[in-house]
């Protein structure tokens, strides 16, 4: 069983999050270092940074997964907002450094106006060059797999398997996997055989060990929409069944698995008691 928790709001503070997060039954969190809707945002302050670094020792917060802005595009073909773009998200790594954080949750991007192939490669040079600039980085990137909306990138296994390819260093990448984008994209997880075999498609394209975090959310949308609209769990179409199965999946049991469901702080706990009613224990 993976770790439980949710995106927790920062208002007032990044400091105030995990108490936040630990009042609801949080064992990880995951949040926004600055106003996503925005290109820049305040620096963190040193008083900042010391009190989330001990807070999230003080409540037992396992790991940390920041996620970056929605504005970044690292596959826009305006060479004047992939500039834009690259800056943003340099900042976002140096966000999450400081704050010690584990994972930071990257929307791989929109090609827009040009073409697939090229939307892939610069998406590849631009995380290639980011992390060329990095003197010190501990934080692992991770491609959010995408619904299908529009130009996005990311919804099929094979375009994160072709970002990956292209990478100088894989090492500090990995993918996050959102089980609704998954479900609209097309991949069905609904039973044991569908389950596997999505799974099974994912290790052959990009290897297993590559997920690092699940986004656990349920889906407004049937399978293969290409909309992306969360629901709460078990209240979607794809069904407590696929959860129940995700949960217990012993491949992921060290794995941040975080709720992005509507409904604030509580409805993220009645889905966080709801996961932990459906995780068998196991004997140690």
């Amino acid at each position: 069983m993976g770790y439980l928790g949710a995106h927790i709001s920062t208002s007032g503070g990044v400091e105030n999050s995990p108490k936040r997060g630990r009042d609801i039954g949080c064992d990880t969190i995951q949040i926004f270092t600055k106003n996503q809707r925005q290109w820049k945002g305040s620096p963190l302050s040193e008083d900042s940074i010391c009190l989330f670094r001990n807070y999230v020792k003080a409540y037992q917060i396992k790991q940390t997964v920041i996620h970056a802005s929605y504005l970044i595009n690292l596959a826009s073909p305006d060479s004047v907002l992939l500039e834009k773009s690259r800056q943003a998200f340099l900042d976002e790594l140096n966000r999450a450094n400081v704050l010690n954080a584990a994972y930071l949750v990257l929307h791989p991007g929109a090609y827009t106006d040009s073409d697939l192939k090229s939307g892939i490669k610069r998406i590849a040079e631009s995380l290639n060059a980011c992390m060329e600039q990095m003197n010190s980085n501990t934080v692992t990137i991770l491609l959010e797999n995408t619904s299908g909306q529009g130009s996005s990138i990311g919804a099929r296994f094979q375009e994160l398997a072709e970002i990956l390819i292209q990478l100088r260093d894989r090492h500090n990448v990995g993918v996050c996997m959102d089980t609704a984008h998954a479900f609209a994209a097309g991949y069905d997880i609904r039973s044991e055989k569908a389950y596997g075999e999505t799974f099974h498609e994912f290790n052959r394209l990009i290897g297993l060990e590559f997920i690092k975090v699940f986004h656990l959310n349920d889906s407004k949308t049937h399978l293969g929409s290409r909309v992306d609209r969360h629901e709460n769990i078990g209240l979607g179409r794809i069904g407590l069944q696929a959860f129940r199965i995700l949960v217990n999946d012993s491949l992921f049991q060290n794995h941040p698995m975080i709720l992005e469901t509507p409904g604030g702080n509580r409805w993220f706990k009645k889905n966080i008691q709801l996961l932990n009613s459906m995780m068998i224990k196991r004997k140690k």
